[in-house]
């Protein structure tokens, strides 16, 4: 009886972490991988482009990672500005870290530079209309 217990609880643990793994976060290694994954995603993307050599990058990737990763309905695209020149040319990238939302195909909203947490959160709600800003000052607001 033992041995069945011990051999049902590490497929449970497997099956959990494997659907954990949502690819909601991933890196762009070329222009087609960012048609297929963003450009035609099923579900709004923030595209993240970054560098290894930029301080605020390494400050703003986690806070990305932190804020989307629960989300259902929202997916992460990390771009290396040295990796992908043309990426960079075709969005005008000018400085990192540049952010930019995607939805449908069609850009809605970006910003450049390391900014505060709220900042992020009001993109994600642009996005999915529920971000995770839930206050009750905001429901008072009504």
């Amino acid at each position: 009886m033992l041995c069945s217990i011990r051999n049902c609880i590490p497929s449970v643990v497997r099956r959990i972490s494997l659907f954990r793994q949502n690819n909601k976060r991933y890196e762009i290694n070329n222009n087609s991988e960012f048609v297929n994954k963003v450009m035609n995603g099923t579900v709004p993307v923030i595209v993240n482009f970054h560098a290894d050599w930029c301080d605020p990058c390494k400050i703003l990737t986690p806070k990305l990672i932190e804020l989307i990763e629960p989300m259902d309905k929202l997916d992460l695209a990390i771009v290396d500005v040295e990796e992908n020149p043309e990426l960079v040319h075709v969005f005008e990238v000018k400085a990192v870290p540049a952010v930019i939302a995607i939805s449908n195909g069609l850009i809605v909203d970006k910003f450049i530079g390391l900014v505060n947490n709220e900042m992020i959160e009001n993109l994600i709600q642009k996005l999915t209309n529920e971000g995770p800003i839930i206050t009750e000052s905001n429901d008072t607001k009504s």
